[in-house]
């Protein structure tokens, strides 16, 4: 597991969706349409800090919640490019490689999210206590292995 969530594939996936609504949302038309530039980039930037947030709670468990609430936020951002389309703010290609972008980041989503419900790691929060299960578990091993030791050489 990367250890910050700026290296994750996915994150960098989702700026670069940021980066493309931020961009598209300058143009002359759009840029007038107040509420949807302010929709659109709320609904793509979520995808990023939703990623970043999840990751930061150190809990799978909560990972995969804020990775399910980031993939909605992608749908969003379709749907609002969607809206940019009809209103002709947008051109078709434009449209196109935004929803091309949406897409692969909900894809990307979807994987992950697939990969952290196999995982048998809880996440970073649960660390030390796997830590300290494991050292006992181990000192009990230990226990157990001297303890049958004398029980041989008594017996024998």
């Amino acid at each position: 597991m990367p250890k910050s969530f700026e290296e994750l594939p996915v994150w960098q996936k989702a700026r670069e969706l940021v980066r493309y609504v931020y961009n598209l949302t300058k143009k002359h038309a759009f840029s007038k349409d107040f509420s949807l530039v302010d929709q659109i980039r709320r609904a793509s930037a979520s995808v990023m800090s939703n990623i970043a947030e999840g990751f930061e709670r150190g809990s799978n468990t909560e990972f995969i919640q804020f990775l399910f609430i980031a993939k909605g936020s992608a749908g969003e951002t379709r749907t609002q490019l969607y809206i940019a389309k009809d209103q002709d703010y947008i051109t078709e290609r434009e449209f196109q490689n935004g929803i091309a972008l949406a897409r692969d980041v909900s894809s990307q989503l979807s994987g992950f999210i697939d990969y952290l419900k196999g995982s048998k790691l809880k996440g970073e929060k649960y660390k030390k206590e796997y830590k300290s299960m494991r050292d006992e578990v181990e000192e009990i091993t230990k226990q157990f292995k001297i303890q049958n030791s004398r029980f041989r050489n008594e017996r024998d």
